[in-house]
């Protein structure tokens, strides 16, 4: 993987600088054995504690371009266009799970069915939290017929890739296993849109970053499924809105914080209604197909 490895040191060398003179010695990943929230769909109006004082400062916002999906999301298309109640499963590592914020209201899927009640109000939505620390994306497969297509999701998001760069884990493996894992989601006849690393100081000095991001990209790409690109989007908050990193990450300089996670659940919703709602031709337009 040395051009993988040579793509991250000149791609990410000035942001790894800054994060090495921010990162605190800590363990480099949450264990599987640390406390897990257990999974949970949250009510309408729950609400997260007081955001950080340099995040309240920054508007949610981020460009067109990492804030829209390439596919539209025909499944939950057809859910919504009936009336029919959506479940959507949220399955991932830590940052799934909301570890960062300040309480499980404050997870990502937890502001996701706020924001998307508030789009869809009078339709039946529930977003059920699927994440456990620690885990990698083999892991995480193995719950998929109990944690995930039990529950007959319509929208399926899953979070890869944090862990395996934590731990320095080869990239080759990986890729199989992913594309693997949404094979097995899109059998079960569920819309897929994969979340990627988060922009946080342990991830940036990890060698094969980079590779992770072109391989998670790729794979969303072959497959014909959706990305929401975190990654790009925290990068450009701190390299082109000049955000601090305490701002948007947790003092462990990994996780995300209620700012963080209630953005991200913004955006995500924003991108989600969208792609369930747009013309298709106008879609397929777009994606060139």
């Amino acid at each position: 993987m040395g051009s993988n490895n040579k793509r991250a040191t000149s791609r990410f060398a000035s942001a790894a600088a800054g994060a090495f003179a921010l990162a605190v010695l800590i363990c480099a990943a949450v264990p599987a054995s640390a406390q897990v929230l257990p999974p949970h769909s949250i009510a309408p109006g729950a609400v997260p504690a007081a955001l950080p004082a340099d995040a309240a400062a920054f508007s949610c916002t981020a460009p067109a371009e990492i804030a829209r999906f390439d596919y539209p999301l025909r499944h939950t298309a057809r859910r919504l266009a009936s009336g029919e109640p959506l479940t959507i499963v949220a399955i991932g590592s830590s940052s799934t799970t909301g570890v960062g914020a300040s309480s499980p209201a404050g997870s990502y899927p937890s502001r996701l069915a706020v924001e998307l009640k508030q789009r869809f109000p009078g339709h039946e939505i529930t977003v059920l939290n699927r994440g456990v620390n620690g885990e990698e994306t083999e892991q995480m497969m193995a719950r998929f017929a109990n944690g995930v297509i039990a529950d007959h999701p319509d929208l399926v998001l899953w979070q890869v890739g944090t862990n395996s760069v934590l731990r320095d884990h080869p990239l080759r493996p990986h890729s199989a296993l992913l594309r693997e894992g949404i094979a097995k989601l899109r059998d079960a006849g569920a819309d897929v849109v994969l979340m990627d690393m988060q922009f946080a100081p342990q991830v940036l000095a990890k060698p094969e970053t980079a590779g992770m991001e072109d391989q998670i990209a790729l794979a969303a790409k072959e497959a014909n499924v959706d990305l929401f690109g975190r990654f790009a989007l925290m990068r450009n908050w701190y390299e082109i809105r000049h955000m601090p990193f305490d701002a948007f990450i947790s003092p462990d300089q990994l996780h995300m914080n209620d700012w963080s996670y209630a953005c991200v659940a913004k955006l995500l919703g924003a991108a989600i209604a969208e792609a369930a709602t747009r013309p298709v031709a106008s879609a397929a337009a777009r994606s060139g197909r």
